[in-house]
């Protein structure tokens, strides 16, 4: 069984740990009468089990770091609490630990929502089928999918029932730990750290297209600098795909493909959940070394200092947006609500959220970061036009 449920449907529990209030309602319900989707699922093991049905795997194909492991741990939460309390019978949970397998995988394919533009496209060329439906909850959806041509699949080759054998059309079977390692070199270093560049500084200077901010100059100077030159030193090579070609492949053909219509709005959703891993691996693995110095990084600052900027909701025009959803942007926005255009600093208001190890993935206060970032921050402040300004300055 495969699932694409996105990163939040495997959550039990709300950000204070507590489980969800229908969660919580289905633990004590038990199998027959559940309403959430992973206690269903639970809910069909365990008709598996009374039917002797064997083994399984369930497969997470969800662009989410570990997820074969999320995927496990919630269904393993539910089936203990279930017979804890007797609503299912002893046996069950031993049955998920003997039989049933919860591979982990890494999938990466740029899938943004159904574009009007594609939708055009395709009604010039004849198909009929092609109109865009807006749900209830503001997903779109549509019978066509616009999607790049470059994809991956990595796979961990745990299957106790079989598989089929689909390394036949390009899959990746490996181990766990290579797994893992495709998983960090793209999370880390070869994609996702570029694209939280470019959104975050697409949104201060009003681009719309992730494809239009690869033809802006400072930008794309930008993300080459953080791929090729700060982060490569210390990328994880996975063996079974070579880092330089997949950061070439990603900064020549992904990012620039026009037919992509991905923005850089859609990328700064949750951008507080982002920076700690897509950036603060690679500070982490700078102090480690013998070799490097953190104080060579120039531009992973410069894209910290960027979001707070960012966060004051003001292009480089000065003209206000509304930033994407994030669970922390209020609390992040309150550091910065007496800081306005034009102030040059210090901002001692700003010390706390530098030190947020949850945030940045390091105190940046600690490493002797905090004060680059807050140099940047000051001169991005410094009126209208001066974030293209600063890029032009420190960009090279």
């Amino acid at each position: 069984m495969s699932f694409t449920i996105t990163e939040k449907g495997y959550a039990l529990k709300r950000g204070d740990g507590s489980f969800h209030p229908a969660i919580e309602k289905d633990l004590l319900s038990g199998p027959e009468k559940n309403i959430m989707f992973l206690p269903r699922l639970v809910s069909l093991m365990y008709e598996r089990y009374l039917a002797d049905g064997g083994k399984l795997a369930l497969v997470s194909m969800d662009n989410c770091s570990h997820n074969g492991e999320k995927l496990q741990d919630a269904v393993m939460t539910i089936a203990q609490a279930w017979e804890e309390k007797g609503l299912v019978k002893e046996g069950f949970v031993s049955y998920l630990q003997r039989d049933v397998s919860f591979p982990w995988s890494m999938i990466d394919k740029i899938t943004p929502r159904p574009d009007a533009k594609v939708e055009a496209m395709l009604k010039a060329d004849g198909f009929e089928d092609t109109s865009l439906v807006i749900t209830d909850k503001n997903t779109y959806t549509a019978a066509f999918v616009n999607a790049e041509e470059p994809q991956y699949l990595v796979i961990e080759d745990d299957f106790p029932a079989g598989r089929p054998q689909l390394e036949e059309v390009g899959v990746y079977f490996t181990d766990r730990d290579t797994v893992n390692k495709v998983e960090r070199m793209k999370v880390t270093t070869c994609l996702n750290p570029l694209h939280t560049s470019l959104a975050i500084y697409g949104c201060l200077l009003s681009h719309s297209l992730i494809s239009e901010e690869m033809r802006d100059p400072q930008l794309k100077r930008m993300v080459e600098i953080i791929g090729y030159e700060e982060g490569m030193p210390v990328v994880t090579d996975p063996g079974i795909l070579d880092p330089k070609a997949f950061i070439d492949e990603v900064l020549t053909v992904r990012f620039p493909n026009p037919f992509m219509p991905d923005t850089p709005q859609r990328i700064a959703t949750d951008t507080s959940q982002k920076l700690a891993i897509r950036f603060g691996e690679t500070i982490k693995s700078y102090l480690a070394s013998d070799k490097l110095d953190v104080k060579d990084l120039k531009l992973i600052p410069l894209v910290f200092a960027g979001w707070l900027r960012y966060l004051m909701g003001l292009d480089d025009d000065l003209t206000p947006f509304t930033p994407s959803s994030d669970p922390r942007l209020e609390e992040a926005q309150a550091y910065l609500k007496d800081i306005k255009i034009g102030m040059k600093g210090p901002f001692p208001a700003l010390e706390a959220l530098l030190k947020d190890e949850s945030i940045w993935g390091v105190n940046l206060q600690e490493i002797d970061m905090a004060d680059l970032v807050l140099s940047y921050f000051a001169e991005l402040i410094a009126g209208k036009g001066a974030i293209r300004a600063t890029l032009i300055k420190y960009v090279q």
